[in-house]
């Protein structure tokens, strides 16, 4: 009997097929675990963590204008690690030194379009900012989408762990047409 290739034997069928549908059944498994998560938050609970995450954003927004590296460092976790604009990896000294050095130095900073979602004992934040100033590398100027993660310490204070910020370039930019 000859060995085809397009019909490859009945337990291989089964077992690709049986593969497939764990797969399956593990993506689905996974999200609806995280949509439990977010959605199991008692109403007030969220709404309360909705309030502290926005008065967080707004004194991580005050710390960077004013250069304060002790309120920044207050609210950074101890192994927090950010992707900045140019794709670097700044752990939470750099962070506070380029702060300190004057290396990063905002002229304004404006947020707009946050949004806050919680899974558990971590929120995650998403906005665009408009920022103004300038780092080691010169002048910056422009619009920008960034993610920030908090957790939730063992004593119960909320902590950035991680932030990424990306540059939203312009249609002209990116070689688009109007």
């Amino acid at each position: 009997m000859p060995l085809t290739l397009s019909n490859p034997p009945k337990r291989r069928r089964r077992s690709v097929a049986y593969g497939q549908l764990l797969g399956t059944l593990l993506v689905l498994a996974l999200c609806s675990g995280a949509a439990a998560l977010q959605a199991g938050m008692p109403r007030a609970q969220k709404h309360e963590s909705r309030h502290e995450i926005d008065q967080l954003e707004d004194a991580w927004r005050q710390a960077v204008l004013k250069a304060n590296s002790t309120q920044l460092e207050s609210l950074l976790a101890d192994d927090y690690l950010a992707i900045t604009s140019s794709g670097t990896l700044q752990t939470k000294e750099q962070a506070l030194g380029n702060l300190r050095a004057g290396r990063v130095h905002f002229t304004s900073l404006d947020i707009s379009e946050r949004k806050v979602r919680f899974y558990g004992n971590t929120a995650l934040v998403t906005s665009v900012a408009t920022a103004q100033g300038k780092t080691e590398d010169g002048e910056l100027s422009g619009n920008y989408r960034y993610t920030r993660v908090y957790v939730r310490d063992p004593k119960g204070a909320w902590k950035i762990v991680s932030f990424e910020v990306s540059r939203i370039r312009e249609p002209a930019e990116r070689g688009e047409h109007k």
